[in-house]
């Protein structure tokens, strides 16, 4: 059953200034000296890769990587209970033809859009009841 449009949940986004990257590693690789940190930092290893999400200025041209990206986090914590959570953010992205990269936290769930859609993601979003701001840095 869907949830008719007033009901959809809205939520606040922060938007980071870095430019982001997503790098493919070999399942079981070293973190690299060039990985820096930055807004978001993380590392998802499987049995047969390793990805990371980090800082874009450093990556060398010969990694396997997409960027530039930017980074939005869902201010706020998502309760896991509720089915559908993310729904309500992905789909005016989808139907702006905005790719997406999500990575969850414990607290608090990501979006990476190219940053060259990073302002149609912004206006997909408000259109669709959310609110995007500048991130306060910590």
């Amino acid at each position: 059953m869907s949830t008719p449009e007033a009901e959809q949940p809205t939520h606040s986004l922060a938007r980071f200034p870095e430019t982001l990257a997503v790098v493919r590693l070999p399942a079981g690789a070293e973190i690299p000296t060039w990985a820096e940190s930055s807004s978001i930092f993380s590392i998802t290893a499987t049995a047969t890769e390793t990805s990371l999400v980090c800082a874009g200025r450093s990556v060398p041209k010969k990694a396997r990587h997409e960027k530039p990206l930017t980074a939005f986090s869902v201010e706020g914590t998502l309760d896991l209970s509720v089915p559908g959570i993310l729904v309500a953010l992905l789909a005016p992205l989808a139907e702006d033809d905005v790719n997406v990269f999500v990575i969850s936290t414990f607290d608090t769930d990501w979006i990476l859009v190219p940053t060259k859609d990073a302002d149609k993601a912004e206006e997909a979003w408000r259109r669709s009841g959310h609110t995007v701001a500048p991130a306060v840095p910590v």
